[in-house]
């Protein structure tokens, strides 16, 4: 795919929102489970500081006493993230092993009795810590005493359970990220097929295999779908309305042509040769002209938008050497009939009789005493002789527009351009060598992909046969 292509357009576009949905997603699920695991948390803390709460009490001396510890074994480790600190207002304080030295620093927030705080704040080694705390208001001899206990955890804890869920996750997400580029692949795939088969049936149509687009396409295609087979109904009758313009043409130059070969037949008489043969040459240009100009009406009209025909290749040269074997450049040559008697190819009986009665004519114009047909690879048909050839650097200039391979016979015929214009109909393409029988070897065969579009791509239009002109 190029950049230019639309699969790869949707795909990246796909993938784009993919990987913003599952960044946003990715992120969100951390934040839910820091939050949770902070959660989770402050429930603990909330279970311990009700331990404590339920050992601490003042003996008759006013002094705090704790009658039970919590019984995480935490509390006894020294810094071991987890830690308790029980205070009054007299300045008594009770600490957990585990703070050793250090203090919970708590703020100086004014606790109602029976509420539960909980905050963050600074504890042993400069840790950030969560503290859950309450003030309760005991009785020292008769006198109320306000008692401030606080439990803290280390926030390490949660860091590092979202740091471990945050890489699980994030494998989880690359995971889901490729099926879902999978999946996307597929659904555009599937969603850009209408449009692969309508371009197989563009190509159908060009081939000649069928006539319209088929109907049975989604909603969102049809409208294409109908507009395309109304265009090739429409570019149909307007070739059909050429072909007629271009046939009512050539047939009233028909009867001009007759009259003036008359005339030069009348001025021969009349003892005027010369300009009797410049005005047999220019009625021969001109009918060469006009029967060029029919075949390619015919050709096109005939390839374009109808199923291909199909031709048996071999009685098709047998019929055509019968006939040339009966001129007098065929009578004194040998023809070697070597097509394949199954042989059939994809092109129009008429058309290909065209192609190959030019071709082995003009072998047989120039041959010494052999002509041979044959049949190559990929459908390609030989036609070669044991002439004089052409010389490698004439090749070009022979296969060039409007250029005929035989420049002295007298028949108007249609010429090499015409060959290559009925051949360029159907897709297919006309090569020239060196024979190994040591004459000029015409190969015919269908065209790749790449030879049509360097074909199309190349351009430039015919060059017309001049048409002499008259002497005075």
């Amino acid at each position: 795919m190029n950049r230019h292509s639309l699969k790869l357009r949707l795909v990246a576009g796909g993938l784009m929102a993919i990987l913003i949905a599952l960044a946003i997603a990715g992120g969100a699920l951390i934040v839910l489970f820091e939050r949770h695991v902070s959660r989770t948390l402050a429930q603990d803390l909330d279970v311990h500081l009700k331990q404590l709460l339920a050992g601490i009490d003042v003996d008759p001396q006013g002094k705090l006493v704790l009658m039970q510890t919590p019984v995480d074994p935490r509390f006894a480790e020294p810094l071991s993230g987890l830690y308790w600190q029980v205070g009054d207002d007299r300045g008594q304080l009770l600490r957990s092993r585990s703070l050793w030295d250090s203090t919970i620093e708590l703020p100086a927030d004014r606790l109602s009795p029976g509420e539960t705080h909980q905050h963050q704040a600074s504890g042993p080694g400069g840790q950030r810590v969560l503290v859950a705390e309450r003030a309760v208001t005991l009785s020292a001899d008769g006198k109320p005493v306000i008692v401030r206990l606080a439990v803290a955890e280390n926030l390490a804890r949660v860091s590092a359970a979202t740091s471990a869920f945050a890489k699980d996750l994030a494998l989880a997400l690359v995971l889901l990220g490729c099926v879902l580029a999978l999946a996307t692949w597929v659904q555009v795939g599937v969603g850009l097929h209408p449009l692969v088969t309508l371009r197989r049936g563009v190509a159908d149509i060009r081939a000649g295999r069928i006539q319209h687009l088929p109907s049975s396409v989604p909603t969102e295609v049809r409208p294409l779908v109908e507009e395309v087979n109304a265009f090739i109904d429409a570019q149909a009758r307007e070739i059909e309305r050429s072909r007629g313009r271009a046939a009512d043409l050539a047939h009233g130059l028909k009867t001009p042509l007759a009259a003036l070969a008359a005339d030069a037949s009348r001025l021969r008489d009349r003892g005027e040769p010369a300009i009797a043969r410049d005005i047999e040459a220019v009625g021969e240009a001109m009918g060469r002209h006009v029967d060029r100009e029919l075949a390619r009406a015919r050709v096109r009209g005939r390839t374009r938008g109808v199923p291909a025909a199909s031709t048996f290749v071999k009685p098709l040269v047998e019929s055509i050497v019968a006939t040339v074997s009966r001129t007098p450049d065929g009578a004194r040559v040998r023809f070697e009939n070597l097509i394949a008697d199954d042989l059939c190819v994809p092109l129009d009986r008429t058309d290909l009789a065209e192609v190959l009665g030019n071709l082995i004519e003009n072998a047989a114009r120039h041959a010494a005493r052999l002509v041979r047909i044959t049949d190559g690879s990929q459908l390609s048909l030989v036609v070669e002789d044991d002439g004089e050839g052409i010389e490698p650097s004439h090749m070009s200039r022979v296969l060039a527009r409007g250029v005929r391979l035989d420049e002295r016979g007298s028949g108007a015929g249609l010429g090499l351009a015409i060959v290559q214009d009925v051949l360029d109909a159907y897709g297919w393409g006309l090569e020239l060598s060196r024979s190994e029988l040591g004459g000029l070897k015409a190969v015919i065969a269908p065209m790749s992909e790449s030879d049509r579009y360097r074909r199309r791509t190349k351009g430039g239009s015919s060059t017309s046969e001049a048409i002499p002109p008259i002497q005075s």
